[in-house]
């Protein structure tokens, strides 16, 4: 039986060595070759000769020139972002604002935002943009007006802050004021101007009340002179007929309310107390 070859052998193994590295290689070159942008993602490319490159790159997996080139991935989802500014009003009194909004990049601006912001844009403009947008509103309207006229202050901070956000490439969604404080003074004077308030309305109410009793004492003397003269005239014209009538009626029902009651006792009239007794016997 011929023994192996051990040149063979070694050859063999030389080429499986080989081929496994060049296989290997060829595997890292095309994973480095591709990339994948997911789903609400876009991406942007930079190369090393001609910068970023104009176009945005959608959803899927795609190739570039490894070294040469790089992508830079980007969330095009709409995003919340939520702020607070102190900002003064008409009258000068101090106002806390919370501003909540929803911004998504321009997708067909990737490239410029990317060469003029990077990648953490929103970060970077949005509480800048948001500040100024409160303080230039807010100066416009008094303290209560904030309260009274709230719709038409939301509608400003919008209009001003979607325009501002589009000179970055910046899409709002939503802006709204989510919460509206006031200082420790103004607080203070509301509720102290809340109480003079209630003050007022019930000295108001007061007054209301001792007036109807005057005029109610006025009308019922007026009724009782009017009445005590229609007396004065009957009784000058049939004779004092007209009060003997009115003591019997009252004696009658004071008779009969006592005659009701149990716990009371007739006595006749004079020093005789016995009843019954022969006084001759």
């Amino acid at each position: 039986m011929a023994s192996p070859n051990p040149q063979a052998a070694v050859s063999f193994l030389t080429n499986l060595a080989r081929a496994a590295v060049s296989l290997g290689l060829s595997a890292t070159i095309l994973n480095s070759s591709l990339y994948t942008v997911d789903g609400g993602q876009r991406a942007v490319l930079f190369d090393r000769f001609r910068g970023v490159l104009p176009t945005t790159v959608s959803e899927g997996t795609h190739f570039l020139i490894p070294w040469l080139q790089k992508p830079f991935i980007f969330d095009i989802r709409t995003r919340p972002h939520t702020f607070s500014s102190v900002s003064g009003t008409k009258d000068l009194q101090m106002v806390n604002l919370t501003l909540r909004v929803l911004s998504r990049p321009d997708v067909g601006k990737l490239p410029e935002i990317y060469q003029r912001l990077g990648l953490e844009y929103d970060e970077k403009v949005l509480p800048s943009i948001g500040n100024e947008v409160l303080k230039a509103v807010v100066a416009q309207f008094n303290a209560d007006q904030l309260l009274t006229d709230r719709p038409r202050v939301s509608q400003l901070v919008r209009e001003s802050l979607v325009r501002r956000a589009k000179d970055f490439n910046i899409l709002l969604d939503d802006v709204a004021i989510t919460h509206l404080s006031y200082g420790a003074e103004f607080s203070k004077a509301v509720e102290q101007k809340q109480v003079a308030q209630q003050e007022a309305e019930r000295s108001k109410f007061v007054v209301m009340k001792a007036e109807q009793e005057r005029r109610a004492a006025i009308i019922r003397a007026e009724g009782e002179s009017e009445s005590a003269k229609l007396i004065s005239d009957a009784t000058a014209a049939a004779g004092t007929g007209l009060i003997e009538l009115r003591r019997i009626e009252a004696s009658k029902e004071n008779a009969a309310t006592m005659s009701r009651n149990s716990n009371v006792v007739y006595l006749p009239n004079g020093n005789q107390m016995l009843l019954g007794l022969n006084p001759n016997r």
